[in-house]
């Protein structure tokens, strides 16, 4: 009777262990497909556009565009990262572009997502080290 009490209590103790460990979630998409056409919905096309009207420019970057080439030229060699096999890495003056509308609107990660085709969590990233660095550069 005792082994069999011992039993059911080894086996009540094994499910109970089994349940509290969570079963590994592997990924089934490395980066979504629309976050990978970033050349083609990035605000950076936008910004192409504005060039040829220096208010609509001001207003969206909060600085002119000589002010901001300055800038980029500046932090670039900073900011700038390389091409991995895995993934092509997001040019400087998409990563200061993308600070720059952070800083000027104070859209969530989320929101900016959209506009930048930034993931957020690269985001965030991002603005921390680029907010210190525009800082020190300033």
């Amino acid at each position: 009777m005792a082994s069999t009490d011992d039993a059911l209590a080894i086996v009540g103790l094994i499910l109970a262990i089994k349940k509290l460990i969570k079963p590994k979630r592997y990924r089934t998409v490395w980066c979504k497909n629309w976050l990978k056409k970033r050349e083609q919905y990035s605000h950076i096309n936008l910004l192409n556009e504005l060039r040829f009207a220096p208010k609509d420019w001001h207003n969206y970057l909060r600085m002119d565009e000589e002010t901001y080439l300055k800038l980029l030229s500046m932090v670039t060699p900073f900011i700038r990262k390389r091409d991995t096999v895995m993934r092509q890495a997001i040019p400087p003056h998409e990563r200061l572009t993308a600070t720059l509308r952070f800083l000027a609107t104070g859209r969530s990660y989320e929101d900016l997502k959209y506009t930048t085709i930034i993931s957020p969590q690269a985001l965030e990233l991002l603005f921390q080290k680029h907010v210190t660095l525009y800082t020190r550069c300033c």
